[in-house]
């Protein structure tokens, strides 16, 4: 089953409310919230970084950087880098910039930026490049119960 299928599958099975915008492809984050008619900062963006001898998906508001300071320390690691387009492919079979904010459908461990708390709204590509989905925050977190760190800055 596809990315974005599971996605609706998951969503829709918890009574989950969200809407579905189809764009032209895109990306970056920027291209992203233009297309969907959003402000960038309630983009959910999933980079997938490789820490020790793991990858992680970690979360941030579209509008913010990642700390890689602040991360190395929460995951205990010397050094982060992000996976290659190959790794990539092989761990989720997508693509960059198509990433969801799924964690659990990719089984890959998840770390999220407290600061994505502060919007109502998330919005993400679901598994496409030309596909995304709003959401509510807090039906987010209810419905997958990550765990929060602050490793973002402006």
């Amino acid at each position: 089953m596809a990315t974005f299928d599971k996605i609706i599958e998951l969503l829709d099975k918890n009574n989950i409310l969200y809407s579905i915008k189809n764009h032209p492809p895109t990306r970056t984050s920027e291209e992203a919230a233009l297309h969907r008619g959003e402000p960038l900062k309630i983009g959910a963006k999933a980079l997938i970084i490789k820490g020790k001898d793991q990858f992680y998906l970690t979360v941030i508001p579209a509008d913010r950087k990642l700390d890689t300071k602040k991360l190395k320390k929460i995951l205990q690691s010397k050094s982060l880098r992000f996976a290659t387009e190959e790794e990539l492919k092989e761990l989720t079979d997508l693509v960059p910039g198509s990433v969801p904010p799924f964690g659990n459908l990719l089984n890959l461990p998840m770390l999220v930026d407290k600061t994505l708390l502060e919007e109502e709204y998330m919005a993400f590509n679901a598994g496409s490049l030309t596909t995304s989905i709003k959401m509510k925050v807090k039906d987010y977190v209810r419905l997958l119960s990550p765990q929060f760190a602050e490793f973002s800055f402006l």
